[in-house]
Order: structure tokens, then sequence, then C-alpha cells
């Protein structure tokens, strides 16, 4: 390998991980694009079932 191809692969790599930079800086601006929750409220209300009294029985015998 002479001089050139080792300088053509070193800016090879070098463009390569600049695109995957790029991508992965693309692609977490589109996730933190969603709602700020600044309100303080969730969406989620009533989360537990049905609540039953429970019955406890002795054991006979």
């Amino acid at each position: 390998m002479s001089t050139d191809d080792k300088a053509d692969a070193a800016a090879s790599s070098a463009d390569m991980k600049r695109k995957f930079r790029e991508a992965l800086d693309k692609k977490n601006a589109t996730h933190r694009e969603g709602q700020a929750h600044l309100d303080g409220d969730s969406s989620v209300h009533g989360t537990h079932g049905a609540v039953t009294k429970r019955e406890f029985r002795r054991k006979s015998g």
C-alpha cells in the first residue's frame, strides 16, 4: 500500500464518519421535537383495576 492509498483510505474513513454523524444528528433532532410536558399532568389516570374488599376465612378442622 502506498502513501496515496493510505491517505485515500483515511479520507474515505473520515468522510464516512462525517456522513454517519450527520445522519445521527438528524435522527436525534427529530426525536427531540416532542412535547415538553411542562404542565406536569400525565395523560394516564385511574390505572388501578376494580378494588374489592378482601375476605379472610378461618381454616376449619
